[in-house]
């Protein structure tokens, strides 16, 4: 996406704290956590709105180990160099369902942490206000949309060692969450819009200019 008391220890390789109601700590030492996975990583460029990998259910992780681990730092650097907030694994070509994250929620705190195999919980009705923000995609360069989402979302998955972890936010966290997951199985959040709407943003991205390297369709 691109911007506009514990129970387990938090080790080297990023596993989380959790709080209290059993949600992932991903508040925490961000700048450090962060700097981490650059250090490792390395940047690779964006797939854009057309590759086929971005219109397709990506594959379950089955397997937790050092490519895995690499994966996650690799997208975190790719990540910085687009100066997205939010990145799925077929972003950058890759057919597993991982999606890493660097992104502020609507009272400034910075959330920085990876989800495996995500899946979106299903919110009672009273949980679902709406928020009809702009939404812009590091896979979709240079187009913005406003897009009704709600402004809370949960998240279900796993961390790089297989752990299971819940992970929650609101505003436009929360829009980063529901986006990033979208991506995984196979959704741009042009998808939902009005066939007017997405036209005007394959519009503004047919004239715009990517700041950051693309793989192009060929």
């Amino acid at each position: 996406m691109s911007q506009q008391g514990t129970e387990q220890e938090q080790g080297p390789m990023g596993v989380y704290d959790v709080d209290n109601e059993g949600f992932i700590v991903d508040t925490e030492d961000t700048d450090a956590r962060e700097a981490a996975h650059r250090e490792r990583g390395t940047s690779r460029p964006i797939t854009v709105v057309g590759n086929p990998v971005l219109h397709r259910e990506c594959k379950d992780v089955t397997e937790f180990g050092d490519e895995l681990a690499t994966l996650i730092d690799d997208m975190f650097t790719s990540q910085r160099t687009a100066e997205g907030v939010g990145l799925a694994a077929n972003q950058i070509g890759v057919d597993l369902k991982v999606f890493v994250y660097d992104c502020m929620d609507d009272e400034g705190t910075r959330h920085v942490g990876h989800v495996i195999n995500p899946v979106l919980v299903d919110l009672p009705a009273d949980h679902r206000i709406l928020d009809e923000s702009n939404e812009g995609c590091l896979s979709v360069p240079t187009a913005y949309a406003a897009l009704a989402r709600p402004d809370y979302a949960e998240v279900t998955g796993q961390d790089m060692l297989g752990n299971p972890i819940k992970v929650r936010g609101t505003g436009y966290f929360a829009r980063c969450l529901q986006h990033e997951t979208d991506h995984l199985y196979g959704f741009l959040y042009i998808d939902k819009l009005s066939k007017r709407d997405r036209k005007d943003a394959l519009r503004q991205m047919a004239e715009g200019t990517p700041r950051y390297p693309v793989v192009a369709n060929d």
